[in-house]
């Protein structure tokens, strides 16, 4: 960006591909200076007349006069303008790290929901944009350490089918849906798609151990350790592709589960890059909302996410007839989400957070917002050994919590022990009966 007198004379495009860009305005120095000398104020009110931007005569390349003007693009006037900004940085990110890790492509574990479909959609925008931005021979060229793209054509569908590989891993827990959901997905994005069945391989570890412990595993009792290993298992084959195809592992995981460790270590957080470690998950639905209805200016919507839209978001881990979603595990996730906000980002106390929830979703008892507030808190504490274990993730904004870039913890800490008393107090004297 070239600035003057408190005006913006000329920016540069954002989210490019190419290796430069040349932005060019013609400023008068001495007229800038004057007009500050002037004024008493940081932000001088410049009339129209003063000279601080001007085209003079003498040599200098007729094209930079001519763009000594600020141009926008059509989608920075976008009425979703966080959603066009998101799909841009998000995708070039991606192409950056492809190109500079020197990765032949990606892998996904796509489950059928809503993060691993994320990403998938990401990297096709990936390909769009970057064939928009460059053209497909100066994309290959970018990425001549595979060896060469062999796709004539700009379709970023076609690109796709080279740089990304999907699995859906079933154990006994999975459904058709999410099963069918993950195939139309990547159909509709181009990947190239497996399917593993993972189950034997759960039933042998459970026995193992069983076992070698003298103790029938059991839902009731054993819940996590059977939900987790269902998850780690899915590793060894998700590694296994991206090792033979020199590709990059993405982890899924988005912020709102990592603020409160809702994801199995070694299992769906493996991976050497995490692309929504920042985004939370409320966010990311109304994204994919919006993706599949619109998507982003001059590109095209993604009607097939209405598989995934229309689902509730689930782990999958527990037996179907359970029913498990993911905010009976934890709270709804636009809630979890303001929580974490005013707790980590704005470094509230429990009981502010409390009060602050009120105001927000007044819809909901106090005594139960009160459990849902103390809930986040102790599992923030309990989890940081879990984000310090991330993968990197992309630094979108000021709500990122990865602890090598932005947000630092304790790994242990007093848990906040005084300070959920006061909420707990607090309810009490509210008239909400003995607390959470």
């Amino acid at each position: 960006m070239i600035a003057t007198g408190g005006r913006l004379a000329a920016a540069g495009p954002r989210f490019g591909y190419r290796d430069w860009y040349l932005t060019t305005a013609v400023v008068d120095v001495e007229a800038t200076r004057y007009s500050q000398a002037r004024t008493a104020s940081f932000a001088p009110r410049l009339e129209p007349a003063d000279p601080c931007l001007v085209s003079l005569p003498f040599p200098w390349p007729a094209a930079a006069l001519e763009s000594a003007s600020v141009e926008t693009e059509p989608w920075e006037s976008s009425l979703h303008l966080k959603e066009e900004e998101f799909s841009r940085a998000e995708a070039l990110a991606l192409f950056d790290y492809l190109r500079k890790s020197r990765s032949h492509g990606f892998v996904v574990s796509l489950s059928g929901g809503a993060d691993s479909s994320a990403v998938g959609c990401l990297i096709l925008l990936m390909a769009a944009f970057g064939l928009r931005s460059i053209g497909l021979e100066e994309f290959q060229r970018k990425l001549r350490h595979l060896g060469g793209l062999t796709v004539s054509q700009t379709d970023p569908r076609a690109l796709l089918r080279q740089l990304l590989t999907t699995v859906y891993q079933a154990t006994e827990n999975s459904s058709a849906a999410t099963r069918s959901a993950a195939r139309h997905i990547a159909d509709a994005i181009g990947a190239r798609h497996l399917e593993f069945e993972v189950d034997p391989i759960v039933r042998q570890y459970t026995e193992i151990v069983s076992a070698a412990l003298g103790l029938e595993l059991n839902w009731r009792q054993h819940d996590v350790a059977l939900q987790n290993i269902q998850a780690r298992v899915r590793a060894p084959g998700a590694w296994l592709l991206a090792n033979l195809g020199n590709a990059l592992l993405l982890a899924t995981s988005n912020r709102s589960e990592a603020a409160v460790g809702y994801a199995t270590m070694d299992g769906d957080t493996c991976g050497g890059l995490s692309p929504l470690a920042g985004i939370d998950k409320a966010w990311l639905r109304r994204w994919l909302l919006w993706l599949e209805q619109s998507g982003p200016e001059g590109f095209f919507p993604i009607p097939a996410l209405s598989v995934i839209n229309r689902q509730v978001p689930t782990a999958e881990l527990r037996p179907q007839d359970q029913n498990q979603s993911d905010e009976e595990d934890l709270m709804p996730y636009p809630l979890l989400d303001a929580i974490e906000r005013a707790a980590i980002r704005d470094k509230r106390s429990p009981v502010d957070v409390c009060q602050l929830m009120q105001l927000q979703f007044p819809h909901f008892p106090v005594r139960q917002l009160g459990i849902w507030v103390e809930r986040f808190f102790r599992l923030w504490c309990r989890n940081q050994w879990k984000r310090e274990r991330y993968a990197p993730s992309f630094h979108l904004d000021d709500e990122n919590l990865d602890p090598k870039t932005w947000c630092r913890w304790p790994i242990l800490s007093g848990g906040f022990d005084a300070e959920l008393e006061e909420l707990r107090e607090y309810l009490r004297t509210a008239g909400v009966g003995p607390g959470p």
